[in-house]
């Protein structure tokens, strides 16, 4: 059974940093693609970024693109999302999730697994 799950959430003040951190049981990244979604209070789960596996292609929301960043640790089967100059918009539940293949794209139904989510909030 492959298990995600999120840590490194918390409150932080708008134009500050936090970084999240999703652990894999096993080597159960590895050959996979791997995003991060969020679902803000009213609002549907939306896509934040994702890597691919073999490339390294990166795909980044609009909404994120040179904030956000996602890297992976290949040894450590950790996948990471480094977030600075955060805004009170960027308030969410933020999901992990591995996707089905080496590839990704924005929908959530590429993605097979996902971690429970770790509350991301920021305060004006």
């Amino acid at each position: 059974q492959v298990q995600l799950v999120e840590s490194g959430g918390g409150l932080v003040q708008a134009g500050g940093s936090l970084r999240l951190s999703c652990a894999a049981s096993g080597r159960t990244f590895s050959d996979y693609g791997a995003a991060w979604f969020r679902r803000a209070p009213g609002k549907e789960r939306e896509f934040v970024v994702g890597i691919s596996w073999i490339s390294m292609f990166t795909d980044y929301a609009d909404s994120v693109k040179g904030r956000f960043t996602i890297s992976r640790d290949y040894a450590k089967t950790t996948v990471y999302l480094q977030m600075n100059s955060l805004k009170p918009e960027d308030t969410a539940v933020y999901y992990c999730a591995r996707s089905r293949s080496g590839s990704i794209n924005r929908s959530p139904l590429q993605y097979d697994y996902w971690g429970p989510g770790t509350q991301v909030t920021v305060s004006s």
